[in-house]
Protein backbone atom coordinates (compact mmCIF):
# COMPACT_ATOMS: atom_id res chain seq x y z
CA UNK A 1 0.00 0.00 0.00
CA UNK A 2 1.20 3.39 -1.18
CA UNK A 3 2.47 5.80 2.22
CA UNK A 4 0.35 8.99 3.17
CA UNK A 5 1.47 11.62 4.61
CA UNK A 6 2.52 11.90 8.10
CA UNK A 7 0.19 13.72 9.81
CA UNK A 8 1.17 17.47 10.54
CA UNK A 9 4.21 16.63 8.34
CA UNK A 10 4.16 19.65 6.17
CA UNK A 11 1.90 21.23 9.35
CA UNK A 12 -1.54 22.69 9.27
CA UNK A 13 -3.36 21.67 5.37
CA UNK A 14 -5.86 23.83 3.89
CA UNK A 15 -7.67 21.37 2.27
CA UNK A 16 -10.15 23.98 1.13
CA UNK A 17 -7.75 25.81 -1.30
CA UNK A 18 -8.50 25.28 -5.60
CA UNK A 19 -6.84 22.34 -6.76
CA UNK A 20 -3.34 23.19 -8.00
CA UNK A 21 -4.83 21.98 -11.63
CA UNK A 22 -8.11 24.08 -11.50
CA UNK A 23 -7.46 27.21 -14.16
CA UNK A 24 -8.72 30.69 -13.18
CA UNK A 25 -12.32 30.92 -14.88
CA UNK A 26 -10.97 34.56 -16.28
CA UNK A 27 -7.73 33.73 -17.74
CA UNK A 28 -6.81 30.33 -17.54
CA UNK A 29 -3.97 30.19 -15.67
CA UNK A 30 -2.94 27.78 -13.55
CA UNK A 31 -2.35 28.40 -10.06
CA UNK A 32 -4.13 31.75 -10.05
CA UNK A 33 -7.12 30.16 -8.14
CA UNK A 34 -4.92 29.64 -5.08
CA UNK A 35 -3.15 32.44 -4.96
CA UNK A 36 -6.51 34.32 -4.99
CA UNK A 37 -7.28 32.01 -2.16
CA UNK A 38 -4.84 32.57 0.13
CA UNK A 39 -5.12 36.18 -0.30
CA UNK A 40 -8.69 36.10 0.91
CA UNK A 41 -7.76 34.03 3.56
CA UNK A 42 -5.07 36.41 4.73
CA UNK A 43 -7.74 39.41 4.19
CA UNK A 44 -10.51 37.19 6.38
CA UNK A 45 -8.11 35.71 9.10
CA UNK A 46 -5.40 38.37 8.72
CA UNK A 47 -2.70 35.51 8.34
CA UNK A 48 -2.03 31.79 6.44
CA UNK A 49 -1.28 29.12 8.63
CA UNK A 50 2.79 29.13 8.72
CA UNK A 51 3.39 26.17 6.59
CA UNK A 52 1.64 28.35 4.04
CA UNK A 53 2.62 31.45 4.71
CA UNK A 54 6.32 30.79 3.84
CA UNK A 55 5.67 30.87 0.29
CA UNK A 56 2.76 33.30 0.33
CA UNK A 57 3.82 35.83 -1.89
CA UNK A 58 6.92 33.56 -2.99
CA UNK A 59 6.96 30.10 -4.18
CA UNK A 60 4.79 29.51 -7.33
CA UNK A 61 2.98 32.92 -6.20
CA UNK A 62 5.82 34.96 -7.15
CA UNK A 63 6.67 33.16 -10.40
CA UNK A 64 3.00 33.21 -11.77
CA UNK A 65 3.32 37.43 -11.21
CA UNK A 66 6.86 36.92 -12.49
CA UNK A 67 5.59 35.23 -15.61
CA UNK A 68 2.94 38.08 -16.03
CA UNK A 69 4.75 41.15 -15.34
CA UNK A 70 2.97 42.47 -11.99
CA UNK A 71 3.92 42.30 -8.00
CA UNK A 72 2.24 39.35 -6.21
CA UNK A 73 1.50 42.75 -3.91
CA UNK A 74 -0.41 44.28 -6.29
CA UNK A 75 -2.62 41.18 -6.50
CA UNK A 76 -2.95 41.08 -2.71
CA UNK A 77 -3.98 44.82 -2.67
CA UNK A 78 -6.61 44.09 -5.23
CA UNK A 79 -8.06 41.78 -3.25
CA UNK A 80 -8.10 43.14 0.04
CA UNK A 81 -9.58 46.58 -1.90
CA UNK A 82 -12.39 44.20 -3.32
CA UNK A 83 -15.68 43.26 -2.60
CA UNK A 84 -16.49 40.39 -4.79
CA UNK A 85 -15.04 37.66 -7.30
CA UNK A 86 -16.72 40.21 -9.97
CA UNK A 87 -14.75 42.94 -8.77
CA UNK A 88 -11.63 41.53 -8.01
CA UNK A 89 -11.69 40.09 -11.60
CA UNK A 90 -12.96 43.27 -13.52
CA UNK A 91 -9.05 45.03 -11.27
CA UNK A 92 -7.01 42.27 -12.57
CA UNK A 93 -8.10 42.78 -15.81
CA UNK A 94 -6.41 46.37 -15.89
CA UNK A 95 -3.23 45.09 -14.43
CA UNK A 96 -2.31 41.99 -16.37
CA UNK A 97 -1.08 41.89 -19.92
CA UNK A 98 -3.21 41.41 -22.92
CA UNK A 99 -1.30 37.93 -23.86
CA UNK A 100 -0.86 36.50 -20.14
CA UNK A 101 0.78 33.37 -22.73
CA UNK A 102 -1.88 31.27 -20.60
CA UNK A 103 -0.09 27.81 -22.25
CA UNK A 104 3.59 28.76 -21.59
CA UNK A 105 2.56 29.68 -18.05
CA UNK A 106 0.55 26.10 -17.26
CA UNK A 107 3.51 23.97 -19.47
CA UNK A 108 5.94 25.58 -17.03
CA UNK A 109 3.57 25.15 -13.78
CA UNK A 110 2.89 21.53 -14.12
CA UNK A 111 6.38 20.80 -14.96
CA UNK A 112 7.80 22.17 -11.76
CA UNK A 113 10.16 19.91 -9.90
CA UNK A 114 11.24 17.79 -12.94
CA UNK A 115 14.30 18.82 -13.33
CA UNK A 116 17.55 17.55 -11.41
CA UNK A 117 17.28 20.01 -8.32
CA UNK A 118 13.49 19.92 -8.80
CA UNK A 119 13.57 16.00 -8.27
CA UNK A 120 15.90 16.42 -5.19
CA UNK A 121 13.85 19.21 -3.57
CA UNK A 122 11.02 16.75 -4.27
CA UNK A 123 12.64 13.90 -2.88
CA UNK A 124 13.43 15.62 0.46
CA UNK A 125 9.59 17.32 0.34
CA UNK A 126 8.03 13.49 0.52
CA UNK A 127 10.77 12.57 2.71
CA UNK A 128 9.89 14.59 5.29
CA UNK A 129 6.00 13.48 5.33
CA UNK A 130 7.19 10.31 5.36
CA UNK A 131 6.80 9.44 1.76
CA UNK A 132 9.54 8.94 0.01
CA UNK A 133 8.46 5.61 -1.94
CA UNK A 134 5.84 7.67 -3.64
CA UNK A 135 9.33 10.16 -5.77
CA UNK A 136 8.29 7.72 -9.09
CA UNK A 137 4.17 9.26 -8.81
CA UNK A 138 4.64 12.71 -7.19
CA UNK A 139 5.59 14.17 -9.92
CA UNK A 140 5.60 17.97 -10.16
CA UNK A 141 5.50 20.44 -7.50
CA UNK A 142 1.95 21.14 -8.41
CA UNK A 143 1.38 17.01 -7.46
CA UNK A 144 2.84 17.66 -4.48
CA UNK A 145 0.57 20.12 -3.50
CA UNK A 146 -2.16 18.05 -4.56
CA UNK A 147 -0.60 15.16 -2.72
CA UNK A 148 0.06 16.87 0.54
CA UNK A 149 -4.15 18.38 0.67
CA UNK A 150 -5.34 14.87 0.10
CA UNK A 151 -6.49 15.52 -3.41
CA UNK A 152 -4.16 12.57 -4.92
CA UNK A 153 -4.14 9.38 -2.81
Amino acid sequence: MPSKPIPGSSGDVLTTLPSAYVPHAATGLLHFPRFLAKCKMVKRDGALPPSYAKNYKRGCDRFLCQHLGIEPAAVEQIVFASASDEEIDAKLRAILPADCRVAQWNRRYVQMGMTVAGREFMATALTAMGCADRLEEIKSVPDLMEFDEGRIE
